[in-house]
């Protein structure tokens, strides 16, 4: 699988790191951190491929490279309400957009609350052009007994939306 995530904005960074952190080593992954974000060291995985958010002509910018699924964890309003309008200026937005005509998963965590009207009319057009909107919601039927738990929830529950098996959280009934 060959999976492009981008890390978009400064507050939530962990939450794209622990993503990161979990994933099969049998995941190509193809990852954009927007200059906010960017604390390249922190981001060590084989298999990873680091792209500049202004290589708008970077590998992952071109359907035809062939991404399975799109990631951007976390997701800043600002990065949403781009890709809700279809604004394609860095190359996390592009990548968005790339899943999009592609008819391939996009999954968005956005990270802010309260949420405002718009922020929800951008999240609702989104979903309903397929896109998962998948906030870090803690699930309290889990257990979590520390924060890497419920991180561990919120990622396996991406993991699930985008199609890659995990045992990152105990499930409903276990």
């Amino acid at each position: 699988m060959k999976l492009a995530l981008a890390i978009s904005g400064a507050s939530g960074v962990r939450l794209g790191e622990q993503f990161l952190r979990y994933l099969p080593d049998t995941v190509e992954v193809h990852l954009v951190v927007s200059d906010n974000a960017r604390t390249v060291d922190r981001f060590e995985r084989a298999g990873l491929t680091l792209h500049s958010d202004t290589d708008i002509a970077a590998s992952i910018a071109s359907g035809s490279f062939g991404v399975d699924a799109t990631a951007v964890i976390p997701c800043s309003m600002n990065t949403l309400a781009k890709i809700a309008c279809g604004i394609s200026d860095t190359l996390t937005t592009r990548i968005a957009a790339v899943a999009l005509k592609e008819h391939k998963p996009l999954l968005l965590a956005p990270r802010e609350m309260p949420l405002s009207a718009i922020a929800l009319e951008n999240m609702l057009k989104l979903s309903r052009l397929g896109v998962v909107i998948a906030p870090p919601v803690a699930g309290y039927y889990s257990d979590h007994d520390d924060l890497d738990a419920m991180e561990r929830f919120f990622v396996g529950k991406w993991y699930d939306a985008l199609g890659i098996e995990n045992t990152l959280y105990r499930r409903w009934g276990e």
